[in-house]
């Protein structure tokens, strides 16, 4: 099984990768860099972009992963919307299925939430909302690690010091979810 991750930081903190393939026993394969959104893996004219449009088109996946930017559903919705549609079209032209790893709000009390003088439920949800409609929309597969943050963050410490990104545990939460769909689908 190939497995290919589209996203940024969040995908590649703490390993999440290697977590998976550990998880999966897939050979797993990053498309990543800090900051990214989606929209740039369908630009050729980007680095990230060219990579992408290349590996899709020319390589077999079983799974292709998708992850936005971490505010990037709350605050751009319209290029979000667009670009998991047009992803996943990709995705399922080259025989693959399309996963949404749904991420969560940032960590209540912490300075980025404030920052931008969000709410914490609100963010969550707001994220939670967005990447259930993109996958029901696109027929894709939703890993709702987001979901996980906000069950579990109450009695957990899952951020990372600087408050967004996931500490080791959050990012073993992530990669559980994800492989639990991915092996859900399989037995399917």
């Amino acid at each position: 099984m190939r497995i290919l991750m589209l996203g940024n930081s969040f995908t590649t903190a703490n390993d999440l990768p290697g977590q998976l393939a550990a998880l999966t026993g897939a050979e797993v394969v990053c498309h990543t860099r800090g900051g990214a959104r989606l929209a740039e893996h369908l630009n050729p004219g980007t680095r990230l972009g060219a990579r992408t449009q290349a590996a899709l088109a020319g390589e077999h996946w079983d799974y292709v992963v998708l992850q936005e930017m971490s505010h990037g559903p709350c605050t751009s919705p319209g290029s979000f919307f667009a670009s998991v549609e047009r992803l996943c079209a990709q995705i399922r032209t080259a025989g693959a299925v399309p996963v949404l790893y749904a991420t969560w709000a940032y960590q209540e009390g912490g300075a980025k939430l404030a920052a931008k003088g969000w709410d914490y439920e609100t963010m969550a949800r707001t994220l939670s909302e967005a990447y259930r409609q993109a996958a029901r929309e696109n027929h894709a597969l939703l890993a709702e690690v987001g979901e996980q943050f906000l069950e579990r963050s109450r009695t957990e410490n899952l951020y990372a010091a600087d408050s967004v990104h996931p500490n080791a545990l959050g990012s073993r939460i992530a990669a559980e979810t994800l492989a639990s769909v991915i092996q859900k689908h399989k037995e399917n």
